[in-house]
């Protein structure tokens, strides 16, 4: 059944930009020109101007990637601060970023920040998503402002932006530039223990403080140290589009 054929039968229903527009996608100028673009499918036929959906009921999908997700299933943002560990349980009693965020549903962390690292650690209980987002093959950026005891030279950023060599192999090429003396902004696609304060450590320069920035497309410089937030429909196909197999 194509949309042309299923809008007339859902005259109840409401206008499908409208329902994208609710579900953060974008404006609703935006969401026409996505359906004009044949970018929005629904239930799996494209979608045309002036289709009318029931949320909940038809399948909406934007780039080959379904809106409507299982009610269960939540995705949140949290600042991560200094002295909070990412395990679920902590046997030394020390805060644990679980205890950051609502009680239900379960979630849990997507990879780690050990507990002298502060800055953007993604939580959900969406599985396939934890484990794109993991998996080396899929290579998600991690974005990173480290600052350093002394003032890392060009040979020392060149050798970051080369690979270094660590105790469990070298590291794969990052993207490597000052920001201002004493602080370097890094971007790995790994996620080996410790792996930003071995290679700081690898070219001279200990790590003083380090602060995750970015996952993939995600950032947010208005997000306090502690707080969480869910993420929007947008940034979730965001999410998605960076991790679909290539």
């Amino acid at each position: 059944m194509t949309t042309e054929e299923a809008s007339p039968e859902h005259p109840d229903g409401d206008r499908l930009q409208k329902v994208m527009a609710r579900m953060g996608v974008g404006s609703r100028r935006v969401n026409e020109d996505l359906i004009a673009d044949g970018r929005v499918k629904v239930n799996g036929e494209l979608a045309v101007l002036g289709a009318r959906v029931h949320p909940g009921i038809d399948e909406i999908e934007v780039d080959g990637v379904a809106l409507s997700s299982m009610p269960d299933t939540v995705t949140y943002l949290l600042n991560k601060p200094v002295g909070v560990v990412t395990t679920a349980e902590d046997t030394h009693d020390r805060q644990t970023v679980i205890q950051l965020v609502p009680d239900e549903p379960r979630v849990f962390s997507v990879g780690r920040l050990d507990m002298d690292t502060e800055g953007l650690l993604i939580m959900t209980n969406d599985g396939k998503l934890a484990h794109r987002l993991t998996h080396p093959s899929f290579g998600i950026e991690k974005e990173y402002l480290v600052h350093v005891n002394g003032i890392p030279s060009r040979a020392a950023l060149r050798m970051l932006r080369e690979g270094v060599e660590l105790d469990d192999g070298p590291s794969l090429p990052a993207q490597a530039s000052t920001v201002a003396p004493g602080m370097i902004k890094l971007t790995i696609h790994e996620g080996r223990n410790r792996q930003v304060r071995r290679m700081c450590e690898a070219i001279g320069h200990p790590v003083r403080r380090l602060v995750r920035t970015r996952i993939g497309p995600i950032s947010d410089t208005r997000l306090k140290p502690g707080s969480w937030r869910e993420l929007t429909q947008s940034e979730l196909l965001e999410l998605q589009r960076a991790v679909e197999p290539r």
